[in-house]
């Protein structure tokens, strides 16, 4: 799987998981210069704390569009240091 923003591959991975309707890829997949760590955070009952990266791609950026659980209840264990999208972030499967 790829995820791919302004025509730019920003993560690539085999090891993709599918949880809640959202690919999350590993963190070690994620290309760590177009992301930019977010002050912003979410709480999720059930998956816990989330943090949020602002993607930026020869000068075009979308604010919080992926984000990941560092830590995790047991219900998400599996997406634990794992990276998901959305704000434009395209999803493909093409490898």
């Amino acid at each position: 799987m790829k995820a791919i923003f302004n025509n730019q591959i920003i993560a690539e991975s085999d090891e993709t998981i599918s949880f809640e309707g959202s690919t999350y890829f590993p963190k070690s997949s994620i290309i760590q210069e177009y992301f930019k760590p977010s002050r912003i955070s979410s709480i999720c009952d059930e998956k816990g704390v989330a943090h949020y990266y602002t993607i930026e791609v020869k000068g075009e950026s979308r604010d919080e569009a992926a984000w990941c659980y560092p830590e995790v209840s047991d219900y998400a264990k599996k997406i634990e240091n794992y990276v998901a999208f959305w704000k434009g972030i395209r999803i493909t499967r093409d490898m």
